[in-house]
C-alpha cells in the first residue's frame, strides 16, 4: 500500500517529468520545428506512444524525430537504446534521440553507436541538433538553387528580359538572375565548407543591391545567417521566374 509520502513523491516526479518533457518540446520548437508531447506514431506494425514527435515540413524536406525523456536520477541502460531503436524502425523516423541528464551506461552509449539512435541531454542535444537542421535547409536551398539555374536559362532571353529577370541592352546595373544565381551558388559552398565567420565576394558587395535587389553584407557570422540570406534570394528568384513563366505561358 502506498502511503501519503510516497504518493506525494510520485506526484513530484511525474511533475518533474512532465516539465522536463515540455521543455525538450519548447526546445525543438525554437528551431522553427513542430514538436507534440504524448504523441501516437502509426508504425508498420503497430503504435507507438512516444514522449515528443518532432516534425518539420520545410519546403523540399520532411524531418521526423522521436524523442524519448528519462528524467531519471539513475543512467539510462542498453534497453532503452534498443527499444527507441525498434519505434524508430517500426515507423520509419529519420532519428530517435534519448535524453537523459543523469547520464548513460557503457552499454547504452556502445548501442546506439553507428545508428540513427543519439543519447545525449537537453544541454548538449542544442548544437548537434541545431546543426542538423541547418545542413538539411542548406541541402534544400542547393537543390532550388539548381531549379532555379535550369529554369531561368530554359526561358527565352527576350521573355527574361521582358519580365525583369534579367537586364536589356544598355539598360545598366539591373536585377539579373544569373548573377543571383551565382552568388547563391558561391553562398551555398561557404555555407558547405562551415568556416564562420566567411567573407562574401568584393565584386558581388559593390554590385548587389543593383542585379540582386539586396545588400550582399560583408561577412556572415553564423551557418543561421548565411541560410536566411540565400533563402531571402532564392524565394525572391522562384517567385520572378514563376511569374515570368506564368505571363507568357511557358
Amino acid at each position: 500500500m502506498i502511503n501519503n509520502h510516497e504518493a506525494a513523491n510520485k506526484r513530484e516526479n511525474v511533475l518533474n517529468w512532465k516539465n522536463y518533457q515540455e521543455k525538450v518540446a519548447d526546445f525543438f520548437r525554437s528551431l522553427g520545428l513542430d514538436a507534440e508531447t504524448d504523441a501516437t506514431v502509426q508504425g508498420v506494425r503497430t503504435k507507438h506512444n512516444v514522449d515528443v514527435l518532432v516534425k518539420s515540413h520545410h519546403a523540399g524536406f520532411d524531418v521526423t524525430w522521436i524523442i524519448e525523456c528519462k528524467h531519471w536520477k539513475s543512467k539510462v541502460s542498453k534497453l532503452h537504446v534498443l527499444a527507441l531503436r525498434e519505434i524508430v524502425q517500426d515507423t520509419g523516423a529519420d532519428r530517435g534521440i534519448l535524453l537523459a541528464e543523469t547520464g548513460f551506461q557503457s552499454g547504452a552509449i556502445e548501442a546506439a553507436n553507428l545508428t540513427n539512435v543519439q543519447v545525449t541531454s537537453l544541454e548538449n542535444v542544442g548544437k548537434s541538433a541545431s546543426t542538423a537542421i541547418n545542413s538539411m535547409k542548406l541541402r534544400d536551398l542547393f537543390d532550388r538553387s539548381v531549379w532555379c539555374k535550369k529554369e531561368y536559362w530554359d526561358i527565352p532571353k527576350a521573355f527574361r528580359v521582358e519580365s525583369g529577370l534579367r537586364p536589356g541592352l544598355g539598360y545598366g546595373v539591373s536585377y539579373s538572375g544569373d548573377w543571383v544565381v551565382k552568388a547563391v551558388e558561391d553562398l551555398i559552398s561557404k555555407g558547405f565548407r562551415g568556416d564562420f565567420p566567411c567573407s562574401s565576394d568584393e565584386t558581388l558587395q559593390i554590385i548587389s543591391k543593383g542585379v540582386m535587389g539586396l545588400k550582399m553584407p560583408k561577412e556572415f557570422l553564423s551557418l543561421l545567417e548565411l541560410i536566411h540570406f540565400i533563402e531571402t534570394l532564392i524565394v525572391d528568384l522562384e517567385k520572378r521566374i514563376n511569374e515570368c513563366k506564368m505571363k507568357f505561358g511557358i
